[in-house]
């Protein structure tokens, strides 16, 4: 079992920035053994991927629609995953979900995550 408490979610002006951050707990398998990916859901709407990383830090994977503005970056040491989301717009808005992914496989899709943490709301204002 691998816990997720997602964390950083709040309002902020169109521009602005916010970093959210995601502490993994659990038994069995070590943090930096397993991919971790963002994912949100704005109200009406699927979930739809954000980013993810590679359990060794080496790839990282964006969406088309934040490339360019968000990071993510991972801390083994701190067992957390992090999203620095820069130049934020009005459609950012949403629920951010971290999730753990175990196999490395479908990394882009919701299907290949094994544990999702409760989500933090994020809302951008125009």
């Amino acid at each position: 079992q691998v816990q997720l408490v997602e964390s950083g979610g709040g309002l902020v002006q169109a521009g602005g920035s916010l970093r959210l951050s995601c502490a993994a707990s659990g038994s069995g398998r070590t943090f930096s053994s397993y991919s971790m990916g963002w994912f949100r859901q704005a109200p009406g709407k699927g979930r739809e991927f954000v980013a993810a990383i590679h359990w060794s830090g080496g790839s990282t994977y964006y969406a088309d629609s934040v490339k360019g503005r968000f990071t993510i970056s991972r801390d083994s040491a701190k067992n957390t995953v992090y999203l620095q989301m820069n130049s934020l717009k009005p459609e950012d808005t949403a629920v951010y979900y971290c999730a753990a992914n175990l196999r490395t496989l479908n990394i882009a899709t919701i299907g290949g995550y094994d544990y999702w943490g409760q989500g933090t709301q994020v809302t951008v204002s125009s």
